[in-house]
C-alpha cells in the first residue's frame, strides 16, 4: 500500500505501532526499507524535540496500517532492526 499523503493515511486509518526508538538513524533506515517494499509508514512524535531541547530522550514511533503490520515487522526483523516495543 503506497499513498502520497502519509499524514492523511495516519488520520484515515487506525495505525499500529511498529517501531519505537530514540535513534533517528534507525527510524530513517526502517522507513527506507519499508518504502522499498511499498509499505506506507508514518513517523510520529517527530516534533517532541522542541519540548526536549533536541537531546533525544523521547522515542519516535513508526506506525503502519494494521493490515501491513506483519509484513513490515518481517522486513525490519530480517534486517536486524529490533521493534523496540
Amino acid at each position: 500500500m503506497r499513498l502520497d499523503n502519509l499524514a492523511e493515511l495516519a488520520h484515515t486509518f487506525d495505525m499500529k505501532e511498529l517501531l519505537r526508538s530514540t535513534d533517528i538513524t534507525v527510524i530513517a533506515f526502517a522507513q527506507a526499507l519499508l518504502r522499498g517494499e511499498d509499505i506506507a509508514a508514518f513517523e510520529m512524535d517527530v516534533n517532541m524535540s522542541v519540548l526536549e531541547g533536541g537531546i533525544g530522550i523521547f522515542p519516535r514511533r513508526l506506525m503502519v496500517h494494521p493490515d501491513a503490520y506483519d509484513a513490515a515487522a518481517r522486513v525490519l526483523l530480517d534486517n536486524d532492526i529490533p521493534l523496540g516495543l
